[in-house]
């Protein structure tokens, strides 16, 4: 019987605290959109600028696309493979940095891969930051995978 005495105030006190820390959301206190994706004029592809803590959370981490090769004009174009998207149709994208925070999907041509790079025959300029963390989340973002 004192058991059942001493853990009434507890489930209550319980309850108020989980009642509390529910919230109902409306337009005034809603949270910053995670993204925004925008359709860019001319292109069929889209921008996507993220909020700072959606990219904290997607953890998006980025490097240049680098050149390689002997030719004196900058050699052959080089970005890690896990840049490298494609789609159903086997098309390659990457997504390149426009911005701090905005993305756009950018066409590239696979001449190989050797190792953890992909070489390739058509892309971004070199020095472009390319999305090597997040890019599949950037895809499902552009093309609003989960989206109700």
């Amino acid at each position: 019987m004192r058991f059942r005495v001493l853990c009434i105030p507890a489930i209550v006190a319980v309850a108020l605290v989980a009642g509390g820390c529910s919230s109902t959301s409306s337009p005034e206190t809603r949270a910053e959109d995670p993204a925004s994706v925008e359709q860019v004029s001319g292109a069929d592809v889209a921008r996507i600028t993220l909020s700072s803590d959606a990219a904290r959370r997607l953890d998006i981490q980025t490097v240049p696309v680098r050149t390689f090769g002997r030719d004196p004009r900058g050699g052959e174009l080089l970005i890690p493979y896990a840049a490298v998207l494609y789609d159903p149709d086997g098309a390659t994208w990457a997504y390149t940095r426009s911005a701090p925070l905005v993305f756009e999907r950018a066409s590239i041509s696979v001449e190989r891969i050797d190792g953890d790079s992909a070489v390739l025959s058509a892309g971004p300029t070199p020095g472009t930051e390319v999305v090597t963390i997040g890019a599949a989340e950037l895809l499902g973002t552009e093309y609003e995978v989960g989206e109700e």
